[in-house]
């Protein structure tokens, strides 16, 4: 293979990948509802340079490259390799998933959205189960599919039905009881607070 030849092939790799790091990038950005602005200061870097990156017409360091990886909670190699489908489906059993006292928690969500975690809580009757304070600031966002649903926070105590929401801070010791004897569903949002990640 002749010189030139080598050259070409070089350079439409670069295209290529430039390219899929562009798709990429808007794809898991528009995926986590973040503007440019935002991700481009949770990445650490300036916005013109996340605005190259996804235009493709950046040449991005490898430090830049780890660092954008990071704020999308992915890896380089998901940057650089050729886009994901546009839908795919995601089993429930492939969802991670935890059992804290007598409470299954489960994610909802297969992807980490940045700041953000959102669990489904099974409760037996009679359940209760002791959260663990976030970082300052963090706000949760509390609600129950079926059923009375009690939480205690520090010198509180609501009590849900089905459908209702509490939203309280989520750095506060609380505690979360089942006041009834059949099963109950509650759902979990937890807007972390800028640097809880």
């Amino acid at each position: 293979m002749s010189r030139e030849n080598r050259t070409g092939e070089a350079a439409m790799a670069m295209e290529r990948t430039s390219e899929n790091l562009a798709r990429n990038l808007r794809a898991l950005r528009d995926a986590r509802g973040l503007s440019q602005q935002q991700i481009a200061r949770l990445a650490g870097v300036p916005r013109a340079t996340w605005t190259h990156l996804e235009s493709g017409s950046g040449n991005p360091t490898l430090s830049v490259l780890l660092r954008v990886a990071s704020s999308l909670q992915t890896s380089v190699e998901e940057l650089l390799g050729a886009p994901r489908q546009e839908a795919r489906l995601v089993k429930r059993a492939s969802l991670s998933s935890r059992t804290k006292g007598n409470v299954r928690i489960e994610r909802v969500l297969p992807d980490s959205l940045p700041g953000l975690i959102i669990e489904r809580m099974d409760f037996p009757g009679d359940g209760v189960l002791v959260g663990v304070p976030h970082t300052p600031g963090t706000r949760e966002y509390l609600t129950c599919e079926s059923g009375t649903l009690e939480l205690v926070t520090v010198g509180s105590v609501w009590t849900l039905e089905a459908r209702d929401v509490l939203v309280f801070r989520g750095d506060q010791k609380h505690t979360y009881r089942n006041k009834g004897d059949k099963p109950l569903v509650a759902f979990s949002i937890v807007v972390l607070a800028p640097g809880g990640l």
